[in-house]
Order: structure tokens, then C-alpha cells, then sequence
């Protein structure tokens, strides 16, 4: 499946302006035009959307803390949807069937018999819904997660519940870079900064981009907004990565392969 790009032709002033210059600090993807479709279809979710990644920063501890199930990363994120009214939602799937036993009048039957038996499967969890928006943050997560989400806005959106769906994750390659200076900064050993970024196989852009080409969601538009190094603002609140900010690399240290995040 085609990506297409449609924050890029954002009218001044309009939403889509907004999240165009967001793009300067987060990687955007998208299937069937999702941010065009969310702008248009959801404004107030599209707008609260806009507002909690303009507000985003990423600080050191971010990168180099350990995060749990829930990173505070995520539940940072989370927390900010969640006072504007987003709420936590799940997927099930009812299926229920009915026997219709007819009446047969020679017998002096005059009524329909019905037998019904109803199977309840309980589906995946969404991290966040409102209005007609499914939103998730895989910051730190098994590759795996990528899956059930994309496959709970399919459902929903066959289904009708749904218009599209936003997935937060992160990017890799400048993320772990990132990373890895400031480990090194904070004291960490080359043995503890390899142990923490040595696997790829959480949630990162790449990943999900892979599912979206392949046309995994289906109908469903779905945005993904990725986190990454141009997010990140030093402690001391000075701005960007570029510049004495960023603790360099000796040319002795070695390459790590990989980033759980």
C-alpha cells in the first residue's frame, strides 16, 4: 500500500498547517490520507492530538531510565489525553445466533419459537478513544503490540465505530544514537548502555511502517506519529540536540547494534 503525505499540502492557518510543522520534530506516516480524513472527520480530537505533541518534550531520563509495562514516557502522554477527555477502550466481538422454529397451523400453531445462544469474545484494549479516534503509544513495547493495535482499528472501523486511528511510537537508529551519548554522560559502563540497546525487537517506526505498506489496517486511515531525537531538550532547558548540548562520542567507543528503548 501506497504512504501518502496529505499534512503536506496544509493550508495556512488551517490544522493541517499545524501538525506540517510538527513534522520538523516528529516522522509522520500515513495510509489513506488519515490526517486529511481526522482534521476533516474529528477537529476536536485532531486539535487536542496537535496540542499534546506540541507540548511533548523527551528529557534525558527518558533515555536512559528503564521503563516498566507502562514507560513514564507513555503514561506521561497518556495522562495529557486523558484530561482532555480521551478514555481508555476495548475491542469485543458479540456473535449471536438465532433459531427461528416456525408454526405449522394444521397443528394449531400460531407462533414463531425462537432459541438464541450469544458467544462473547473479549479483544484488545485501546489505550485511548474519543468521539470517533483510536489513538495508542507503543513507546517501549514488543513489536508484537503493533499487531493487536492496527488489528483493533481494523475491527473497529469495519465495523463502523471508528474513522481512523493515531499510533505514537518512536524512531530508532537516531534515538538510540541519542541514547547511547547521554549513558555514557550519565556514568553508565559500555556494559550497561549495551544491555539496555542491544535488541530491536520493540515497537519503533520502522516496524510499524513495514505493517502499514503492507496494507495490514485494512480500509482504516491510520497516522503514525513517531518521537524523535529533535524532540529531545537537554535539562537545562537550552534547546535542541545540535550544538555543545550533546555529550560526543570518543572514537574509541564502540558501535551498538540495536535499541529496546
Amino acid at each position: 500500500m501506497e504512504l501518502t503525505h496529505s499534512w503536506s499540502q496544509a493550508v495556512p492557518g488551517g490544522s493541517l498547517a499545524v501538525l506540517a510543522e510538527l513534522s520538523g520534530r516528529f516522522e509522520l506516516r500515513e495510509t489513506r490520507n488519515a490526517a486529511a480524513i481526522l482534521a476533516a472527520t474529528a477537529p476536536q480530537e485532531f486539535a487536542e492530538l496537535c496540542a499534546v505533541l506540541a507540548a511533548f518534550t523527551l528529557g534525558t531520563v527518558d533515555l536512559i531510565e528503564a521503563g516498566g509495562n507502562e514507560s513514564k514516557l507513555a503514561a506521561r502522554l497518556n495522562a495529557d489525553l486523558r484530561g482532555r477527555g480521551w478514555r481508555e477502550g476495548r475491542v469485543d466481538t458479540v456473535v449471536r445466533s438465532v433459531l427461528q422454529v416456525q408454526p405449522w397451523a394444521p397443528a394449531g400453531e400460531h407462533e414463531i419459537v425462537e432459541r438464541t445462544d450469544e458467544v462473547r469474545n473479549e479483544g484488545y484494549k485501546v489505550d485511548n478513544v474519543k468521539g470517533r479516534v483510536a489513538l495508542d503509544v507503543e513507546w517501549n513495547a514488543k513489536d508484537g503490540n503493533l499487531d493487536r493495535d492496527i488489528g483493533a482499528y481494523r475491527s473497529l472501523y469495519d465495523a463502523g465505530l471508528i474513522d481512523g486511528a493515531v499510533l505514537l511510537t518512536r524512531t530508532h537508529d537516531d534515538l538510540r544514537e541519542l541514547a547511547r551519548r547521554l549513558s555514557r554522560a550519565a556514568g553508565q559502563s559500555d556494559e550497561q548502555v549495551r544491555s539496555r540497546f542491544s535488541t530491536s525487537t520493540t515497537t519503533h517506526l520502522g516496524k510499524l511502517e513495514s505493517r502499514m505498506t503492507r496494507g495490514d489496517a485494512g480500509g482504516c486511515p491510520l497516522l503514525a506519529v513517531a518521537i524523535s531525537a529533535r524532540c529531545w531538550v537537554p535539562d537545562d532547558g537550552s534547546g535542541s540536540t545540535g550544538g555543545s548540548t550533546l555529550p560526543v562520542l570518543r572514537d574509541d567507543q564502540p558501535v551498538l547494534e540495536g535499541w529496546s528503548g
